[in-house]
C-alpha cells in the first residue's frame, strides 16, 4: 500500500474516532440503573457527566443538572476535562491532517507535509489516550460500587456512551498511529533517494576533476613495449648456410 493510501485511511479512521467521541460527550447514557435484585422495577435512572435523569414506567422522564461545579465528585470533573481535551486535539488534529496530506496541496513542500502531518498523527493519539482515560475512569467508578457488597445505594451499570467511547478512541489510536508510521515511511525514502544521489554526484565530479588526456578507464591497459625484444635477436651461425 502506497504512503497516500496510508494517510487516507489514518485520516478516516482518525476522523471517525473524533466524531464518536464528539457524540459520546453530550449522551445521557453513561450509567443506568441496575435491575440486579429488584423484583419490581417502578423507575429507570440514567446519567452523564452534566446532569442526572429519571424515567418512569410511563414513560415520563425528569432531569436535573448538577448543581455545583466544585461540589461534584473527582473522577466527574476528571472526565469532563480528559473528554473536552479529546475533542480539541481532534478537531485541531484533523485540520493539520488535511494540510499535511499528500492528496492537498496545502502545507509547502513535502518535507513540510510530512513534519505537519506526523504531529497531527501525535494530536490524535492523544486525543485517543484522553478518551480511553476518561471512559475507563468511569468504567473503573461504576464497577467498584457495583461490586462492592458494603455499597447499599442505587448500583449502576455501563451505558452505551461508554462503549461508542471505547471505539472511538481506539480509531484514533489506530489513526495517529498508522499516519506517523506512513510519514516515517517517506521520511526513509526519501533519505535512501538523497544519498544516492549525493554518491552519484561525487564519483561524477571525481571523474571530471581529472585533467583532460589522463582520463582513462579502468579496464584500459597500456601496450606492452616490445621494442627491447625485438632489437635482441640470437642468430645461429649456420643460419645463411
Amino acid at each position: 500500500m502506497s504512503s497516500m493510501s496510508q494517510e487516507i485511511l489514518a485520516f478516516l479512521f482518525s476522523t471517525s474516532g473524533w466524531v464518536l467521541v464528539s457524540s459520546t460527550l453530550p449522551m445521557e447514557y453513561w450509567e443506568v440503573s441496575s435491575n440486579d435484585g429488584s423484583v419490581i422495577t417502578t423507575a429507570t435512572f440514567y446519567s452523564n457527566l452534566w446532569k442526572t435523569c429519571v424515567i418512569d414506567s410511563t414513560g415520563v422522564s425528569n432531569c436535573k443538572d448538577f448543581p455545583s461545579l466544585l461540589a461534584l465528585n473527582g473522577y466527574i470533573q476528571a472526565c469532563r476535562g480528559l473528554m473536552i481535551a479529546a475533542v480539541c486535539l481532534g478537531f485541531f488534529g484533523s485540520i493539520f491532517a488535511l494540510v499535511g496530506m499528500k492528496c492537498t496541496k496545502l502545507g509547502g513542500t513535502d518535507k513540510n507535509k510530512a513534519s505537519i502531518a506526523c504531529f497531527a498523527g501525535v494530536i490524535f493519539l492523544l486525543s485517543g489516550l484522553c478518551s480511553l482515560s476518561s471512559c475507563s475512569l468511569y468504567a473503573h467508578r461504576i464497577t467498584t460500587e457495583f461490586f462492592d457488597p458494603l455499597f447499599y445505594d442505587q448500583k449502576y451499570e455501563l451505558g452505551a456512551a461508554l462503549f461508542i467511547g471505547w471505539a472511538g478512541s481506539i480509531l484514533c489510536i489506530l489513526g495517529g498511529s498508522v499516519l506517523c508510521f506512513s510519514i516515517t515511511g517517506s521520511f526513509t525514502k526519501s533519505h535512501s533517494r538523497a544519498n544516492y544521489i549525493y554518491k552519484g554526484a561525487v564519483s561524477q565530479s571525481h571523474i571530471s576533476s581529472r585533467p583532460r588526456g589522463q582520463a582513462q578507464s579502468v579496464n584500459q591497459r597500456p601496450p606492452p613495449d616490445c621494442s627491447n625484444s625485438s632489437r635482441i635477436q640470437h642468430f645461429d651461425k649456420n643460419v645463411y648456410v
